[in-house]
């Protein structure tokens, strides 16, 4: 099969952070280039635009990619269902899968949301019922074509992804599978926006803007014709800033359970075939899937950022398009392809690697587990002393916590796109703003796979406290790796929905779960468990200072889950090399260009964590459109003054043809005092159409945050 030049490649590699594409130029020393398959078993053609009508009388816009003979000889249809813009904000992506999905016998359907794209109507938030609603009809819709077969599987990245777990729990009649890949069963407690109960600061707001910036731009002229004006003001004046409504629900109610499917994992009878990277914001869904569901399932988790596995960093990429085939040729064409005879959950067990600010490659290998909970996992317990990690408990001895309001700082992105510098960096100034222990070196390599957890006693000397645990592999020569980490609202500690507040120097038992991790650590390496009672800015500080009092001895345990290797894994069928079809025409008009740095005042306390990204920009050939964008985020706070905390997140956007064009820029300043959380917002707009602004400027009540 051919490949593509490296040039093309590079210019066409390009992964959006969350809706826009962030270049990342692979070369032969960090990535091998997925071989381009152009030679497919079905001739295919495009329908560039479609209209799917709606009851209620709008029209969803879709681009469809299908065999030639497909109204002769109907095959199954595929669905992914995103509001990221088919003409621009996903086309990059959609041509290295979309044909290839189509040239192997199906009906591969690309849909804009409800007020996203060319579509009609108003984006008023994510996971609507009326998002679920139209996706039912959409995919009655697709069956119903005579180019289909009656069966219909949905698959999606993040956004799409958890809308294909949300709408297989409504079980329309026609999807028989589905394919989520990094995605959630619990929107509160395992996404953007709360993390153990605590404020995402860094993407909650990042977030909120980018929704700001995407829900401004202009439908496309060439599809919706001269009412691209009219739908455009129209989305300008009604689209609603998505932060306050976030932030008005700050406990794990109704709103959250709302499309979070863990509420009732019966409701899921269709197959579900769950995939994770441990860089990304999302592998924890992976194994409670698996654990959750009753219908038959698949789970694999592999190094990767927040990009399709077979274009993913760190490497090894995998040939994910042809195992999606084998899931739906058996799922949705009744072809025997063995994919079910396999383990049900298959990991990457990583090995110890210095710290590095993108791993191009991640060493391991592959693992794999009858179920999950796996039978054969064990765990392994330490005990907690001073500055110690110990097999066996000692003496109790109280430890205090007062950390310095700049942990956090070095904790990388929290769900990276395989973008230079979205990894931590080396762990120990970190570990030396908080309490850490340590294990003896180990005297041979030792391999965990599931949930670390942390069960300790402890004090807190105000009503509402942190409680951050990083898992870290240090090495000889003293560099520290994050493995692993998780943060608790301690006034969560019993419930996310009922929070409490902490009775000061009272004494509570407190369980932090901390994210799932498949991981080697070396003979000679160390286990470092570092605590400390901030962690900005992944959770927005405490209003006071805090000192947390924590026992060490038998009342400080950490449980890791401990996996022996087995002869079976050596057994494993490798995956196939990765492949795509032919990456779409590009001129680029400017390159990529990231820095991401921490500027410290030592008169004041001040320190900022600025993150700036410059997407570049690029020409996309055959739709003519040009498109670009940066971004810059400060996160700002002042030692000894958590309510100097701020989030600031700002987004330039650039895209259209003569005729045709936006520039949009939005900002979003998350700040706060004791009681209450302040959100200034301001979107301006500039192009075709006469100029635009709006501001938003909301306080919403401080809850137990």
């Amino acid at each position: 099969m051919p490949r593509t030049s490296e040039s093309a490649w590079h210019l066409n590699l390009l992964v959006r952070a969350r809706a826009f594409e962030i270049h990342n130029h692979l070369s032969e020393n960090k990535c091998p280039m997925p071989n381009t398959e152009t030679n497919f078993p079905h001739p295919i053609r495009v329908i560039e635009h479609i209209w799917i009508p709606m009851s209620d009388g709008a029209n969803l816009a879709a681009r469809i990619w299908l065999p030639l003979d497909a109204k002769k000889n109907p095959v199954p249809a595929l669905l992914e269902y995103i509001p990221y813009r088919k003409n621009d904000g996903t086309a990059i992506r959609d041509a290295l899968r979309h044909p290839y999905l189509a040239g192997h016998g199906y009906v591969s359907v690309r849909v804009d949301m409800h007020g996203s794209g060319d579509s009609d109507g108003i984006l008023y938030d994510e996971y609507l019922k009326q998002e679920q609603d139209d996706a039912m009809e959409v995919i009655a819709h697709l069956a119903a074509q005579t180019w289909c077969n009656g069966s219909v599987g949905m698959f999606g990245k993040s956004w799409g992804g958890f809308n294909a777990l949300q709408v297989a729990a409504r079980r329309p009649h026609a999807l028989k599978a589905i394919i989520t890949i990094y995605s959630t069963d619990d929107r509160y407690a395992d996404d953007i926006h709360y993390i153990g109960g605590c404020n995402h600061g860094t993407d909650h707001v990042a977030w909120a803007n980018t929704m700001l910036a995407l829900n401004a731009q202009p439908p496309d002229p060439r599809f919706v014709g001269e009412r691209w004006r009219e739908m455009w003001r129209e989305r300008l004046e009604k689209s609603p800033s998505y932060l306050p409504i976030w932030l008005s629900h700050q406990r794990r109610d109704e709103f959250w359970k709302h499309g979070s499917v863990c509420e009732d994992f019966a409701a899921i009878q269709c197959a579900v075939y769950a995939v994770g990277g441990w860089i990304d914001g999302y592998p924890n869904a992976v194994p409670r899937l698996m654990e959750g569901l009753s219908c038959p399932r698949k789970g694999l988790i592999g190094p990767w950022a927040h990009q399709f596995p077979e274009t993913a960093l760190p490497a090894p990429t995998i040939g994910f398009l042809q195992e999606s085939l084998r899931w739906w040729d058996f799922w949705l064409k009744g072809i025997e392809t063995g994919i079910m005879d396999e383990p049900m959950l298959r990991v990457w067990m990583q090995s110890s690697a210095p710290p590095s600010p993108l791993h191009a490659e991640r060493a391991g290998r592959w693992i794999a587990e009858p179920s999950f909970p796996s039978p054969h996992i064990e765990n392994f317990s330490y005990y907690l002393e001073p500055n110690e990690l110990r097999a066996t408990p000692a003496r109790e001895s109280p430890i205090a916590l007062n950390s310095s309001q700049q942990h956090g700082f070095d904790a990388g992105v929290w769900c990276a796109y395989a973008v230079e510098g979205d990894e931590p960096p080396d762990q120990r100034f970190e570990d030396g703003l908080c309490a850490t222990f340590d294990s003896a070196p180990l005297d041979a390599p030792m391999e965990i796979f599931g949930f670390p957890e942390l069960i300790l006693d402890l004090e807190s000397d105000q009503p509402q406290a942190i409680l951050a645990a990083r898992l870290c592999d240090v090495a000889p020569d003293g560099t520290s790796t994050l493995v692993t980490r998780g943060i608790l609202n301690l006034t969560h500690r019993d419930s996310h929905e009922f929070p409490t507040a902490l009775e000061p120097n009272t004494r509570y038992r407190i369980t932090l779960r901390m994210r799932v991790i498949a991981h080697a650590i070396q003979t000679g390496h160390r286990w470092r468990l570092a605590l400390a009672s901030t962690y900005f800015p992944f959770a927005f500080p405490s209003p006071e200072p805090v000192t947390l009092k924590i026992f060490s001895g038998a009342s400080a345990r950490l449980d890791l889950p401990l996996r022996k290797p087995r002869a079976e894994d050596a057994l494993l069928a490798p995956f196939q090399a990765a492949e795509t079809s032919a990456p779409l025409a590009l001129e680029t008009l400017r390159e990529p260009k990231r820095e991401r740095f921490v500027k410290r005042d030592h008169i004041t306390g001040r320190a900022e964590l600025v993150d700036e990204n410059d997407s570049g920009a690029v020409h996309m050939i055959e739709s003519d459109i040009d498109d670009s964008q940066i971004q810059r985020d400060v996160f700002a706070i002042t030692e000894g003054a958590p309510l100097s905390a701020s989030c600031h997140s700002t987004i330039i956007l650039d895209q259209g043809r003569d005729g045709w064009r936006a520039h949009i820029i939005a900002a979003t300043t998350l700040t706060a005092d004791k009681e209450n959380f302040f959100v200034n917002q301001s979107l301006e707009v500039t192009g075709d159409i006469p100029a635009w602004r709006k501001e938003w400027n909301v306080t919403i009540p401080r809850e137990q945050m």
